[in-house]
């Protein structure tokens, strides 16, 4: 007897922050339709699960990194990881979107059949058993890295190290780091976030960088955030305090694109003035302008108060070797330590470890052209949604979420089972989707799909750009394509 395949209208991959705001719309506006969350791991929260080192923490202000439709309760600039699943958690439990998650349930190939007209995805069941569902339209909201690993470079001698050597993104359950001499390798947020928090924890710290990154410091309580929660209630409060953190980030990023000298010599007084006197200043150029990579924030300047104290030191070189229990660099010094972290990036990847073919054919992900930042190019019924890395992440989601669902009611009113966005036949100058040059971007280049130089196909990057375009979408802009079933 042959099992029945099970047939959904919409299933989203991945329950994070993403594949909630994605399930909300969809509960919002299409209650009629059947969906579901594919979920390889064993709880909601995707990168807020995952991550588990010391301090990990939001990089955006929580007004912008919270939902729309329901703000963040807390007062506090940032949030810690576990603060932000459990509001994850607590938002699906609202929602009713928690009854509607497979957990344990892993993705690994989606074939679109254009004669059935809908996608057949397989995957591992909770018991670890193969499987397979149809549904009529895909949405990836699974990030933009592996899971499974970071970007972990390979140093000579590694294999001969004594101590515990791990990637940021494996941090050990219950790592004992009291008293031990730890070197965390990086410069970005990651290493910014964890440094300060394992020399709370009484560890002899050591960062070492092969260039320095820029750090500014953010104030953890406002007086003007502090008066609005207290005179306004929690939507008012919360719509607020969302438009003050978008126009803040708009502004800051915009301003510092186009006067970079200024900005760079505010952000390296700021931080000289923070750090110790007499370090060198070798450890505070960065090699690029603000907004080329990232910038990080530090919560009350814990990054610098972490260096003033004694608990932490800074390196810049590059690696030579590692030996037994130090570390030697090129440019010279050797550091002693106990425990290496890798916190040296993350290994990128759209669509998770999902295959996507159409009829069969792959459909390479870095081959393809996005569409209005949301769909690809030549894939009929697929949709993902990827975050911005200049601002708040879930501000493009949430954007990104109700431009599907728009979609999705425009097929409904045209009656079609088909749409696919089609490339332009004339060539266009393209860039990655993600938009800033930190390496572990640079190096995945290959592997992400492609933004266009003219609409719909360009990436603003800008949320009152994506607002507009993404709200008030022309689905008759002749790049997409509305079929019926024969």
């Amino acid at each position: 007897m042959v099992e029945r395949v099970e047939e959904i209208d919409v299933v989203i991959v991945g329950a994070g922050l993403s594949g909630i705001a994605m399930a909300h719309q969809l509960v919002e506006d299409h209650p009629g339709l059947s969906y579901t969350i594919l979920e390889g791991r064993e709880r909601i929260g995707g990168t807020w699960d995952l991550f588990r080192y010391p301090g990990i923490r939001s990089d955006s202000a929580m007004s912008t990194f919270g939902y729309s439709f329901r703000p963040w309760a807390g007062t506090e600039h940032f949030g810690n990881g576990e603060q932000i699943r459990e509001y994850i958690e607590e938002t699906a439990a609202e929602y009713g979107i928690d009854r509607q998650i497979r957990f344990r349930h892993r993705v690994n190939g989606a074939n679109w059949d254009s004669g059935q007209q809908r996608w057949i995805l397989s995957f591992t069941d909770a018991e670890d058993h193969p499987r397979e569902m149809r549904c009529r339209f895909l949405i990836g909201c699974t990030g933009y890295y592996r899971y499974d690993r970071g970007y972990a470079p390979h140093f000579d001698g590694e294999e001969s190290f004594e101590g515990e050597l791990f990637h940021a993104q494996q941090w050990p359950e219950g790592l004992d780091v009291e008293g031990r001499k730890i070197t965390v390798i990086g410069s970005g947020a990651t290493a910014i976030t964890v440094v300060p928090a394992l020399v709370d924890a009484g560890a002899k710290v050591t960062m070492l960088q092969r260039s320095p990154s820029y750090v500014a410091t953010v104030p953890t309580h406002t007086k003007s955030v502090e008066l609005i929660n207290r005179f306004l209630s929690r939507k008012r409060a919360g719509w607020l305090l969302r438009w003050m953190g978008v126009f803040r980030e708009i502004i800051f990023f915009n301003l510092a694109r186009r006067f970079p000298d200024f900005y760079r010599r505010l952000l390296i007084t700021g931080a000289r003035k923070q750090f110790p006197e007499g370090m060198e200043k070798r450890h505070q150029n960065p090699a690029y302008d603000p907004w080329i990579q990232r910038v990080c924030f530090a919560p009350d300047g814990d990054f610098f108060e972490a260096f003033g104290s004694g608990g932490a030191r800074l390196e810049t070189g590059n690696i030579e070797r590692v030996e037994a229990d130090r570390i030697c660099l090129r440019e010279g010094p050797e550091i002693e330590t106990d425990v290496i972290v890798k916190a040296t990036g993350l290994d990128i990847l759209i669509l998770g470890d999902m295959q996507v073919t159409v009829d069969g054919e792959p459909a390479p992900i870095g081959e393809q052209l996005v569409y209005k930042g949301a769909m690809l190019a030549g894939v009929p019924n697929l949709g993902f949604i990827v975050g911005y890395t200049n601002a708040s992440w879930t501000l493009k989601a949430e954007l990104t979420a109700a431009y599907l669902s728009r979609l999705l009611s425009e097929m409904e009113t045209r009656r079609a089972s088909v749409v696919v966005p089609v490339a332009p036949d004339r060539e266009m100058e393209t860039t990655p989707v993600l938009n800033i040059q930190s390496g572990y971007i640079k190096r995945a280049e290959n592997r992400l799909p492609k933004a266009g130089d003219r609409s719909p196909w360009v990436l603003h990057h800008n949320y009152l750009t994506d607002l507009r375009e993404l709200r008030q979408a022309d689905f008759d802009d002749g790049a997409i394509t509305f079929s019926r079933a024969p």
